[in-house]
C-alpha cells in the first residue's frame, strides 16, 4: 500500500469517527428527543448514512466543532441543515470566501486577470490551476467539484502558512525585453513580408 492509500484511510476512519462523534453528542444533549427521531438501530444506521454523504465535503475537525457548536446553541434536536450551516459558518471564520463564492468570483473575473480585484489570492490561483478557459467556457457540476478540490487544497495551504502573491502590472512590464530589430529584419524577409 502506497502512502497515500494509507493517508485516504485515515482521512475516512477520521470522517466515520467525527459522525459517530456527532451522533454521541446529539444523544447526549437532546435524549428524548434523538431517540424519537433515530430510536432504532436501523434508523439510526440509515441516518448516519445520510449525514455522512450530505458532509463528506466537512473535513473531520469542522464536522466536530459544527457539534460543539449546535448543541451550545440549539434548545431542540439539530436537523442535517443545521449542521451543515454551522459547518460553512465554521469554514467562513477563517477569512477566505466560500468555494461557491471563490467559484463565483474566478467565473465573473476578466482579463488581465492579475490586475483583477481579487478577494483572496487563492481564488485567482485556484482559477488559474483549473484553467481560465474552462472556467470562462462552461458551468457544470464537474468544473465545479474540480474548483472546489482546488481551492480547498490551497486554501489549506494557505492557513499552513504558504504565501500565495498575486504576479503584479509592474513585474511584467519589466520582463519585457525590447524589440530586437535585426531579428524582424530577418523574419520579414525570411516570410516575404
Amino acid at each position: 500500500m502506497n502512502p497515500g492509500q494509507k493517508r485516504s484511510t485515515l482521512n475516512k476512519n477520521e470522517f466515520v469517527d467525527a459522525i459517530d462523534s456527532l451522533f454521541l453528542k446529539l444523544e447526549l444533549a437532546y435524549h428524548y428527543q434523538f431517540y424519537k427521531v433515530f430510536g432504532t438501530d436501523q434508523r439510526l444506521n440509515e441516518g448516519k448514512k445520510l449525514w455522512a454523504s450530505s458532509l463528506k465535503k466537512f473535513d473531520a475537525t469542522t464536522i466536530l466543532s459544527s457539534a460543539e457548536t449546535v448543541v451550545d446553541n440549539q434548545p431542540y434536536l439539530p436537523t442535517l441543515t443545521d449542521v451543515i450551516r454551522a459547518c460553512n459558518d465554521i469554514l467562513s471564520l477563517d477569512g477566505f470566501p466560500s468555494v461557491e463564492e471563490a467559484y463565483i468570483e474566478a467565473r465573473k473575473s476578466f482579463s488581465p486577470r492579475a490586475s483583477y480585484n481579487w478577494s483572496h489570492p487563492v481564488v485567482y490561483f485556484s482559477g488559474k490551476k483549473v484553467g481560465w478557459n474552462l472556467l470562462d467556457e462552461r458551468d457544470s457540476k464537474e468544473l465545479f467539484n474540480a474548483f472546489s478540490r482546488t481551492y480547498i487544497k490551497m486554501k489549506d495551504l494557505a492557513i499552513k502558512g504558504e504565501k500565495f502573491i498575486l504576479p503584479s502590472e509592474e513585474s511584467k512590464e519589466s520582463d519585457l525585453k525590447p524589440l530586437d530589430q535585426k531579428l524582424l529584419e530577418k523574419l520579414r524577409k525570411k516570410h516575404n513580408i
